[in-house]
């Protein structure tokens, strides 16, 4: 109930900071931007004051594309938590993190010197990137830069494919507004996510993998869990687990564990725990598949660059479906445990 609770205040609490500030930015519009001329983008601030896994690892598209776009800059990062420059450690263009804590009364001396802090770096250009969040607008109309981009659509999107995807369209609508100020936009797809593995980690994760299976078979990875109503109970789960067993004899199944250490197969499978998240996808590459709801393991997968099968119970699917690698996602409100089965035996092959 208090959990429950929680969540119905942080909804409200959203509904009515986005309302607030949803006009932030707005008046400055696109039209009137002066052409970036013969400046060099040196330095670029992006803004996503947020400590969850999933959301940092939907923002390494726009990253990507960033650094093919400008590959001399340096990006800064507005960012909460301590995950980001865990996850783009391997990334050419960072520089700086601007962290706030999570728990911002309890360490409200270091959340005030954040916010002070992009307010004294100069930056060529600021975006926020995702346009729906309200502290992210904030914090670019507060930053110092040249050009502040917040993340609105600069024209119409819905024709381009994956329009919806809230790692996709902050590419789309970044490309829209560099164009508006004279630079010439990617027009390739919209990149993946990409963790970017190197070679020792990868060699270090195929280890961890192999010593656990202990054979040569392949390898089906599941996730159990997520948080809150994402989750799939056991009763979902144990039938689904024993289906894989029975279809697919010739592979091992391996279960990654999450940070609380539980299972909704009752740990039947042999399972991996790890509070690295880049060793956990390290691990998660040199597997065959991946299964499990939606959550930051499943963003991790992606950026491990394995095909997903992504279990989705509620109506946000075109947000937060995993792409690309042969990724699928799956409703299962309206999918039967065989017809799943079914959409895994067709990415295994």
């Amino acid at each position: 109930m208090k959990k429950t609770f929680k969540v119905t205040v942080n909804n409200i609490r959203r509904k009515v900071m986005r309302s607030l500030t949803k006009n932030i930015g707005k008046s400055t519009g696109y039209d009137n931007l002066k052409p970036i001329g013969d400046l060099q983008v040196k330095r670029i601030l992006i803004i996503r004051p947020n400590n969850r896994l999933g959301n940092l690892l939907l923002i390494t598209p726009l990253l990507q594309e960033i650094e093919t776009t400008f590959p001399n800059c340096r990006t800064d990062f507005f960012v909460r938590g301590f995950l980001a420059p865990i996850l783009y450690k391997n990334y050419s263009s960072p520089d700086r993190y601007i962290s706030l804590p999570k728990k911002p009364f309890k360490e409200l001396i270091k959340y005030v010197a954040s916010w002070a802090s992009i307010k004294k770096n100069k930056y060529d250009l600021v975006i926020n990137a995702v346009n729906s969040s309200s502290s992210g607008r904030i914090s670019v109309q507060f930053a110092s830069a040249k050009y502040k981009f917040y993340g609105d659509p600069v024209t119409n999107i819905s024709h381009l494919e994956g329009h919806e995807h809230i790692a996709k369209y902050p590419v789309y609508n970044f490309r829209e507004f560099i164009a508006k100020i004279g630079v010439q936009p990617n027009t390739q797809p919209v990149p993946l996510l990409d963790l970017k593995l190197n070679k020792e980690e990868l060699a270090s994760g195929k280890k961890l993998l192999d010593d656990l299976k202990g054979n040569n078979k392949p390898t089906i990875c599941i996730f159990t869990f997520a948080t809150g109503f994402k989750c799939h109970p056991p009763t979902w789960w144990e039938p689904f687990y024993e289906r894989l067993q029975q279809t697919f004899p010739e592979h091992n199944i391996v279960e990654v564990l999450p940070a609380e250490n539980v299972s909704q197969i009752n740990f039947k499978a042999p399972s991996f725990y790890s509070k690295d998240v880049r060793e956990i996808g390290a691990f998660i590459a040199h597997t065959k598949v991946f299964i499990g709801a939606d959550s930051g393991i499943m963003h991790l997968a992606s950026a491990a660059k394995v095909p997903v099968v992504g279990l989705f119970v509620n109506n946000n699917i075109e947000t937060y479906k995993p792409y690309g690698n042969g990724s699928i996602a799956v409703d299962t409100k309206t999918t039967t445990t065989d017809e799943c089965v079914d959409l895994v035996k067709a990415i295994i092959g």
